[in-house]
């Protein structure tokens, strides 16, 4: 959510229709609207999960928002129903150069009327201008999202120390993807967006040009997959992402996330990054502490916004 723009005044010739899956062009047109938007803002105001939802075709439970003024995109939303039990999930954005028409309160108002009065509203990170719109729209923040980096040079991390009778391989598309699918659901069977994760979501990801299977590490025993660190890259920006790492329950708490970290923040230093990021849910203290360990600290925020009902 991102948007300076709260004022409720209506302007001749808005509109916003809502579609289960958008044409090429219409694709085109909100990426350019998000480029826009990501440069004057300094943080993406769409997910990567909702950029992938957006470029790879209809999807059940996912509704995309246009906000028009005449033949053009002033304002995109996007709606996803897909968690059984959690509120309706949404993110939203206004053209940088269309702020403060009402076009933000007109998209959130739409979100809230499609969602039955029941919703969750990202405001990635965490803009004051983002907060007030929640506000007006009645929400009440209940989430909070970290962003956190550290140098990878120098890479000042001791060798990784493995648990007993465990090794270490790359992940094999096609061969391992049912495997990973069922320790990732399974290590993150509370968390909201990845422990939901389907063979849909590991093929759009791995169709991505910056998926690369060499810095996707399986942690075995026995020939069982216990654990993993996927590491990705972001070369405009220079980064090296921790991008999950996740270690099945019955084999958490012998130092194997902590291992597999170190391996990933390894490669990704080899790969002459300078700055490695992750996300960390703020009340996972444990993971918190953790990342702290390793030399992580906080450089930006995210905010959900949820409906008191």
């Amino acid at each position: 959510m991102t948007s300076d723009d709260v004022a409720p005044a209506l302007e001749p010739g808005r509109q916003i229709t809502t579609h289960d899956a958008l044409s090429p062009e219409q694709v085109a047109d909100v990426l350019d609207l998000l480029a826009a938007a990501d440069e004057a803002d300094g943080v993406h105001a769409v997910s990567e999960q909702g950029r992938l939802y957006l470029r790879h075709g209809s999807r059940a439970g996912v509704r995309h928002l246009l906000l028009t003024v005449g033949p053009r995109l002033y304002g995109y939303a996007q709606l996803e129903e897909t968690d059984p039990v959690e509120a309706p999930a949404a993110e939203l954005v206004v053209h940088p150069a269309q702020r403060g028409r009402g076009h933000g309160r007109a998209l959130g108002t739409a979100l809230l009327d499609a969602s039955g009065k029941r919703l969750r509203v990202w405001a990635h990170g965490g803009k004051s201008a983002a907060r007030h719109l929640a506000q007006v729209l009645g929400l009440t923040l209940f989430r909070e999202l970290r962003q956190l980096r550290r140098p990878l040079v120098p890479l000042d991390i001791p060798e990784p120390v493995w648990p007993e009778g465990v090794t270490v391989r790359t992940f094999v598309p096609g061969q391992d993807d049912t495997a990973w699918l069922a320790v990732n659901a399974a290590a993150f069977a509370h968390h909201p967006e990845q422990g939901s994760l389907t063979q849909r979501d590991l093929d759009d990801r791995m169709a991505e040009p910056w998926f690369d299977p060499k810095g996707f590490f399986l942690a075995e025993r026995d020939g069982k997959l216990i654990g993993f660190h996927w590491t990705k890259t972001h070369a405009a920006e220079q980064l090296g992402e921790v991008y999950v790492v996740g270690v099945s329950p019955d084999a958490q708490g012998g130092g194997l996330g902590k291992a597999l970290t170190a391996t990933g923040l390894r490669h990704l230093a080899a790969q002459t990054l300078p700055t490695a990021m992750l996300y960390v849910d703020a009340d996972n203290t444990a993971a918190v502490r953790v990342y702290e360990g390793l030399g992580f600290r906080t450089h930006e925020v995210d905010l959900m916004y949820r409906t008191e009902s």
